[in-house]
């Protein structure tokens, strides 16, 4: 599936039961919000979607529903965060055996590559598969970054495209647009930088609290793409306390409690990971209840995408 890097991507959470096993009923649930808020892709087995504790068949069935779900109507891309270079190719191939269209590959786990190491850990890969690829670039979580040098020597293989760019530096959006131009695609991944990002240039968004509020992230991409910039900050203003559940240890936790909240979700992880408690389940709870209270009035902002691409025929 031919596709551009571009949009809002959720980064989807799992669904599971009470009993611990995928609830696939309450994930349509989810992907039919995300199809009709309008996201440009769906972005499975990333940290939201609780990949490491997910088995090689739960993957499997996921990447499989999902492409049955979506019909093309979207790409569907699978997150590649392994440990061996063997087990990421081995990832890579059964993705696309499954039917992604394209994959997020994360630097190696646990062991800290040198640059030379992560640039032919990710070239590898590159070489094992002919699906799009996009680099996730967040030091701050798992401590490599993927320099412009790195990405100089990256961006002599076609499949790479992309960068989910997570370094929180915002300049680095204009540093990768001055060096590569429209060569490497830019899709921001720090929901508190969203808009900003796209200010600054970015394709995208792949985003965490789009699981839960999917219309107001789309809008916000459309609208400020379109130009519309103040609509998409005041849109943004009420965004902000739920987009900071995000940047959070327990973004899982508090992501699937928003999720509930609009009838798109269940609360159950998986463990090592538990239900919040306490004072900081309340403290949360307020938060994504003054939310839901206070949510904004959004404009046609589907109609800006189709103006849009009315005007550019």
């Amino acid at each position: 599936m031919n596709f551009e890097w571009k949009g809002v991507m959720p980064a989807v959470t799992t669904k599971f039961t009470a009993e611990d096993r995928l609830d696939l009923d309450m994930f349509r649930i989810n992907l039919e919000a995300q199809l009709n808020a309008g996201v440009s892709g769906i972005i499975l087995g990333g940290t939201l979607g609780e990949a490491s504790t997910l088995t090689k068949e739960e993957k499997k069935i996921l990447v499989e529903a999902t492409v049955d779900f979506v019909h093309g109507q979207v790409p569907v891309i699978m997150n590649i965060a392994e440990q061996s270079t063997a087990g990421a190719i081995e990832a890579a191939i059964s993705a696309r055996e499954q039917g992604a269209s394209g994959l997020m590959v994360l630097p190696p786990m646990r062991y800290k590559a040198t640059d030379y190491e992560t640039v032919a850990y990710f070239k590898t890969i590159a070489q094992s598969t002919d699906l799009p690829i996009m680099i996730y670039n967040n030091p701050v979580d798992y401590g490599i970054e993927v320099t412009m040098e790195m990405f100089e020597e990256l961006l002599k293989l076609p499949t790479i495209q992309a960068v989910k760019e997570s370094t929180r530096d915002i300049s680095n959006i204009t540093r990768i647009r001055n060096r590569f131009g429209d060569r490497l695609k830019v899709l921001t991944g720090v929901d508190t930088l969203g808009l900003e990002s796209l200010l600054m240039g970015a394709d995208g968004w792949v985003a965490g609290l789009v699981c839960a509020f999917p219309a107001e992230t789309v809008a916000i991409y459309e609208l400020a793409k379109a130009g519309r910039t103040e609509e998409a900050l005041a849109i943004y203003r009420w965004f902000l306390p739920l987009l900071e559940l995000d940047i959070n240890p327990q973004l899982v936790q508090n992501i699937k409690l928003a999720e509930v909240a609009n009838g798109i979700g269940t609360e159950h992880v998986r463990k090592p990971r538990l239900p919040l408690q306490g004072a900081e389940r309340d403290r949360v709870l307020d938060i994504i209840s003054r939310g839901v209270k206070n949510r904004p009035q959004l404009p046609d902002y589907l109609a800006l995408r189709q103006n849009s691409r009315l005007s550019a025929k």
